[in-house]
């Protein structure tokens, strides 16, 4: 579901066409729907109120301030990644307390920063990183809230990068380590205490059965914990939930629900959720504007202003996403014979350059702009500066209002920090030539 429609011949994000932020914002930009953002969140709220979860919007799917702060007024909590993001959050007006924090690989500047702002929980992954977060916590003097990530080495049946809930990845305790983690805890009591079990199995899964085998493993091992004297009030099932990016192919909040909730009635715990591609990943568009039209052999190219620095995506796994142009009679379609098949690139010196290869499209030429659709999961969250190119615009709609919520990158910016660093004294060591 999205509000992301074609009416009179062109493109609409709620009740603002899509041709004139182009025009006002320029090219490449991203547009988010804050309606779509609401829906969902309220969506899966809805879906899992008998268990009354806890969703906690997974930060790293997209980080813009705009979109964190929309969430917290309807009273999202956040999972985190990184200590750029725990400041994100709380630059957002997060309420700390909802607030998860993930990850294997926690510095002790942020363990410390966690548990100076009072987050709920850190998702802890290894026996060396509970021993860390317990020797941060008594020069704190304070008493670390820790979940144990289990990995329940279950087959998500998705893309190997983004997989990570199967035996030999690196995120979490598998089960044999995991309870070898117990007597750890019961040392460092004074230290830490075990409030949650973890797991996050991988992204963009479109089937329930891995939830259900996964959440089964979480609340049996549950029980071995609780027999062993801790309480364990939360369990935590990650985030992961699936978005239609060709059509048809995920899943609604509801029947994900109907399969998981009866797990949960009367185990005692509270659900905490971490969705973030299911939040936002049909919230958003990227708009590119076509510079050049030319034909390679047997090749038809659309090369845009947009590349694979803005949307690395197809680049990176290969993804599918819908493309049109703005002004169209219809909306996305496979078949006709007006329809010629193009390969979408970018201006970047990579072959692997490219929003789409061989795909279906009504001809365009130069100047008409295009929307990428479903791009606002892992679109703007993962872009770069690659080729020294700034960084995207981003625009939120509300309504029949739009205003931008980060502003295009400049040829200044790019290289701010290194003019500060070399106009700082004393950058250069001795004995450095």
């Amino acid at each position: 579901m999205d509000f992301f429609a074609y009416r009179d011949g062109q493109l609409y994000c709620e009740e603002v066409p899509m041709a004139s932020v182009a025009e006002a914002v320029g090219t490449p930009c991203y547009v988010y729907s804050a309606r779509t953002v609401s829906e969902h969140y309220l969506r899966l709220q809805e879906a899992f109120a008998e268990v009354e979860p806890l969703i906690c919007y997974s930060v790293k799917a997209n980080s813009n301030l705009a979109l964190l702060q929309l969430l917290a007024e309807r009273g999202s909590g956040f999972d985190v990644i990184s200590g750029g993001e725990l400041f994100r959050v709380l630059q957002a007006g997060a309420d700390p307390g909802k607030v998860v924090f993930a990850g294997p690989g926690k510095t002790q500047a942020e363990i410390r920063e966690a548990l100076r702002a009072g987050v709920l929980m850190l998702n802890v992954e290894s026996a060396m990183e509970l021993e860390t977060v317990a020797e941060v916590a008594r020069r704190e003097g304070r008493r670390g809230a820790v979940a144990l990530r289990l990995n329940p080495d279950v087959d998500p049946a998705t893309h190997t990068y983004i997989t990570t809930g199967k035996r030999g990845t690196k995120f979490g305790f598998d089960l044999e380590a995991a309870r070898a983690a117990l007597p750890l805890l019961r040392r460092h009591e004074d230290a830490l205490e075990l409030i949650g079990l973890h797991m996050h199995i991988g992204s963009q899964i479109t089937e329930v059965e891995p939830y259900v085998t996964a959440l089964g493993r979480l609340l049996e091992f549950r029980r071995s914990c609780l027999e062993a004297g801790f309480a364990v009030p939360y369990v935590d099932m990650g985030g992961g939930f699936g978005v239609n990016y060709r059509g048809g192919e995920a899943r609604l909040a509801a029947e994900f629900a109907q399969a998981l909730v009866p797990l949960l009635r009367g185990a005692g715990c509270r659900l905490v959720m971490e969705p973030g591609r299911f939040i936002v990943g049909n919230a958003g568009v990227l708009l590119v504007r076509v510079l050049y039209v030319k034909q390679a052999g047997p090749v038809h190219y659309v090369i845009t202003d947009g590349a694979m620095n803005d949307l690395i995506r197809p680049a990176l796994y290969g993804a599918f996403h819908r493309i049109w142009p703005l002004r169209s009679a219809s909306g996305p379609r496979e078949g006709g014979a007006d329809l010629v098949a193009t390969d979408v690139v970018g201006p970047v010196c990579e072959s692997g350059d490219f929003f789409a290869r061989g795909r279906p499209l009504p001809p365009v030429g130069p100047g008409e702009v295009l929307a990428v659709f479903s791009a606002g999961a892992y679109g703007m969250s993962m872009s770069s500066n690659y080729n020294s190119r700034p960084r995207a615009a981003e625009v939120l709609v509300e309504g029949e209002c739009y205003r931008l919520c980060r502003r295009r990158e400049t040829l200044a910016d790019l290289v701010a920090p290194e003019r500060e660093a070399l106009g700082s004294p004393g950058t250069r060591k001795k004995g450095e030539g």
